[in-house]
């Protein structure tokens, strides 16, 4: 499994078979990520969400993509850092989750935000960790995935999850 960060939106990722969106119980049409996917997908995913919702902390399921490029939509849902108990475990859960739905539906490439890091309040290093080492320890398990591209929105946030990744590969030498 290839990880790549890339600074984009996360909707102009037309090569992946797949968009995560960073979602809420009820898998509705939010702000950041979530908005910004429900828009470009346009009203027949929401209509599609609320028949298959709500979703509980840490799970993850797939979509069609309708408007977009991308055939299909994993909406995963992590805890709120600030109102839920245990924040970190779910995150890691949504992550697994993310890449059993995926191996599921037969996807194979996905383009995934900085889940948790919006309206989710994860301090950005406590996700990147989490969400890359979710990826590295369990990219063994999942090889027909080739790749995830974390799409971020600045070169911060980047370089946040570049150091992540070398870290952790460094403690796994």
């Amino acid at each position: 499994m290839k990880i790549e960060i890339v600074i984009g939106n996360i909707v102009q990722q037309p090569d992946v078979d797949a968009l995560v969106n960073s979602a809420n119980a009820n898998l509705r049409f939010g702000s950041g990520v979530a908005g910004a996917i429900h828009t470009a997908a346009g009203p027949e995913l929401e209509q599609y969400c609320r028949r298959h919702s709500p979703i509980a902390l840490g799970e993850a399921v797939v979509t069609p993509g309708f408007n977009l490029p991308n055939p299909q939509v994993i909406h995963a849902r992590a805890a709120s850092y600030i109102n839920d108990d245990h924040p970190e475990k779910y995150l890691d859960l949504a992550v697994a989750n993310t890449l059993r739905a995926a191996k599921e539906a037969g996807i194979r490439t996905m383009a995934m935000p900085a889940i948790g890091t919006g309206v989710f309040k994860f301090p950005p290093e406590l996700a990147a960790q989490i969400i890359v080492h979710g990826l590295l320890t369990r990219a063994g398990d999942y090889p027909e995935i080739e790749l995830v591209r974390i799409c971020v929105g600045d070169v911060q946030m980047r370089d946040v999850f570049e150091m992540a990744i070398a870290v952790i590969n460094h403690d796994s030498v």
